[in-house]
């Protein structure tokens, strides 16, 4: 049988606090990892929830299609806005979640020249283009622009930066004259 009543004396005091040190530096890392989850399931479930590309822009509703990854911390961040204004908006504005990592939208990132993500498409109810938005959107940004889709108004200007994360895509000059009418971010690398 093994005597530890003594153990702690047979320790010396580095090595205590370097247990220590240790079980906070486990405790710490526990609590990051369990955030990350949380990120990536809410955006699981929103793009779980979300319809297809082709039948939200066809069921005579606006619709928001937001092009995002798993790995990007803007769109993690961007995710429980989206899924309150989701909700506040439910049967007027579709939200219609595609990730940039997923073969199968390849030709809509071109399409739509998604070269930073979170990148919003905004569609009116005949799904027709509207605008579009780069970066993280706050549930008061995100209402404003479900509302001028659903009351379709001019899309709204906002005079922040906001976050976004890098994404490549290879386009043609044509697709870029495209894109005409967008919710702008004025900040201090912006310009005219």
């Amino acid at each position: 049988m093994i005597d530890t009543t003594n153990a702690h004396k047979n320790l010396s005091f580095f090595q205590r606090y370097f247990l220590v040190f240790l079980s906070i530096i486990l405790v710490i890392s526990l609590f990051f990892l369990r955030n990350g989850f949380k990120a990536n399931a809410i955006l699981d479930q929103l793009a779980h929830n979300s319809l297809l590309p082709e039948i939200a822009l066809q069921n005579g509703r606006p619709t928001v299609i937001e092009f995002y990854a798993d790995w990007c911390e803007a769109c993690k961040e961007m995710a429980t806005d989206m899924i309150d204004a989701k909700k506040e908006n439910t049967n007027k504005v579709d939200v219609v979640l595609l990730n940039v990592d997923n073969p199968r939208w390849a030709e809509l990132i071109d399409k739509y020249n998604v070269n930073g993500i979170p990148k919003l498409i905004f569609f009116d109810d005949k799904g027709e283009f509207k605008g579009f938005s780069i970066g993280v959107r706050k549930i008061s940004e995100l209402n404003d622009i479900f509302s001028a889709l659903k009351n379709d108004s001019e899309l709204p200007l906002f005079t922040k930066s906001s976050n976004s994360s890098n994404f490549t895509s290879e386009t043609s000059s044509s697709e870029e004259n495209f894109f005409n009418n967008f919710v702008k971010s004025e900040g201090p690398r912006d310009h005219g």
